[in-house]
């Protein structure tokens, strides 16, 4: 039996899905005397532009034993408390999704069912208003969340907007103190044993030959082991995002550093904006059928904080994912695996997500399809709701000032979609998921913050009297102001936990 077991794992590609890959095996592995090694080359670029994250990421730093300060201040980042949104409604609005709840429950109800009510009777603040991460965030402060349950400054989480190559660099030097060995070379020929089909040996451009029981694909788009070897096949999902082009770009900071990521609603597209400690981390998302690349370009270079720091870098992507991201003894982590555009910051959480699905279920060498079946159906949950929200912003809205905008007005969206939708607007009902990025208040946050309103809410509600309705909301906008008044700025936050990089490494206008 002991001959079943997996002995041995290559990883293709480094990058930050390679590193985190090996950093992941590595911890949860190194009782078990397999061998990991990781396999890439200094010529083949990694696409690195991924700056901002979920807040899934601490626990994945925090399973690693990583030390917070140590690790934003080798990658020189910064907090991220959520997502302002700038003119996804309609042209002027602009709204945060936290990472956090709105407001508490009152006896057992969610906090937003209460906010529209007095939103229909016209007595509502803003839904931001009673969110302790957006106030935060718009007065640019940050601290850790309480631990006391019964405090606002309990209700969110956070994440890091970093520079995704240092992060990758970081996780090397990890991985390798772990016993990963990394081998320079490009695969210039994949053997595969004929009956199973499964992959045998690596042949790389210097004649050197890697033979693994377990290959992970890490090597981007272009997939070399899961779909030029294996022909695996794609989804190709562009009809619902149809965006496939972007320009990445960073600039010098200007002004305060602020503790969350942005991305504007453009003509053709979204630009996003990454503060991080030494630069701010810019690009332009669009679909080339309504602008040029030279106009995208443009467009991206007239709205940056300060002076270019780099020549743009441009990207092409299909929106979709592959047929199988398990496909027999070959499991593709990363962009090979499938790509769903930034808006929401969720590459690095799905190669996260990637690793945990397959440590939970680590086959032997026979790779068997139960265990594959399984990992791809959660994958496929995953890529799925994640496309659903990222549609959302799309969709929820009253652009038609442009025929990308049109488009969405008149597109067919996914029955999944549509039956969350339905739910919200006829009774502010928010399914909830056993698996999915995105909690209910996130999906609270998105479709709020873009005019959609629900025409009824929980009947309990109504167990308030007015004057305890009014009462009982005020209290908790009071609550957060409060606690945010009281709170520290950003930089003075990152000074105070040590994870401030030292002055000089910062550029600024």
């Amino acid at each position: 039996m002991n001959d079943e077991k997996i002995k041995s794992i290559c990883i293709l590609g480094g990058g930050t899905a390679g590193w985190m890959t090996a950093a992941g095996l590595a911890k949860k592995l190194e009782s078990l005397n397999i061998e990991i090694s990781l396999v890439e080359s200094e010529q083949i670029g990694t696409v690195g532009v991924g700056e901002a994250t979920l807040p899934h990421i601490r626990y994945f730093n925090k399973t690693l034993g990583l030390d917070e300060a140590e690790f934003m201040k080798a990658t020189n980042a910064t907090i991220k408390l959520g997502i302002e949104f700038c003119n996804w409604g309609k042209l002027g609005d602009r709204y945060i999704h936290p990472f956090g709840d709105f407001g508490a429950p009152i006896k057992d109800v969610d906090f937003y069912h209460y906010w529209i009510k007095l939103n229909q009777q016209g007595l509502a603040k803003r839904l931001s208003d009673y969110s302790y991460p957006i106030v935060a965030a718009e007065n640019g402060k940050c601290r850790h969340p309480s631990e006391n349950i019964h405090e606002i400054e309990s209700t969110f989480g956070y994440a890091y907007q970093f520079d995704a190559g240092l992060y990758a660099k970081y996780l090397r030097a990890y991985a390798e103190k772990k016993g990963v060995h990394r081998q320079e070379g490009k695969v210039k020929d994949v053997a595969m044993q004929p009956e199973t089909g499964f992959i045998t040996t690596l042949t790389l451009d210097d004649d050197s030959t890697i033979e693994a029981d377990l290959y992970i694909d890490c090597s981007g788009f272009r997939g070399v082991l899961i779909e030029q070897s294996l022909k695996t096949g794609f989804d190709d999902w562009s009809q619902w995002l149809p965006c496939n082009r972007a320009i990445a770009i960073p600039c010098e900071s200007a002004g305060r550093i602020d503790p969350y990521t942005r991305a504007t609603a453009l003509t053709a597209g979204w630009q996003w904006r990454i503060p991080l400690q030494h630069r701010t981390g810019n690009g332009h998302v669009y679909w080339n059928e309504h602008i040029s690349d030279d106009e995208a370009l443009s467009q991206l270079l007239s709205n940056l904080d300060g002076k270019p720091l780099a020549d743009p870098n441009q990207l092409y992507f299909t929106t979709g994912k592959r047929k199988k991201l398990w496909n027999k003894n070959v499991v593709c982590i990363g962009l090979s695996g499938g790509f769903l555009e930034p808006l929401e910051s969720t590459s690095i959480y799905l190669i996260q997500e990637g690793i945990t699905a397959l440590l939970e279920l680590f086959p032997d060498k026979a790779c068997r399809p139960s265990d594959q079946n399984e990992y791809n159906r959660r994958m496929d949950l995953q890529f799925d709701r994640i496309r659903d929200f990222l549609l959302l912003h799309y969709v929820a809205t009253q652009r038609d000032d442009s025929p990308m905008w049109q488009y969405f007005s008149q597109m067919t969206l996914p029955d999944s979609l549509t039956e969350k939708i339905n739910a919200w607007t006829e009774r502010g009902l928010i399914q909830r998921y056993e698996h999915g990025a995105f909690l209910p208040p996130s999906w609270v946050a998105v479709m709020a913050g873009q005019n959609l309103i629900p025409r009824g809410f929980d009947p309990r509600v109504n167990a308030l009297s007015d004057q305890e309705l009014n009462s009982q909301t005020s209290a908790i906008a009071d609550a957060i102001e409060k606690a945010v008044s009281q709170t520290t700025d950003h930089m003075d936050f990152l000074k105070l936990i040590g994870a401030a990089i030292d002055e000089t490494k910062r550029t600024r206008t």
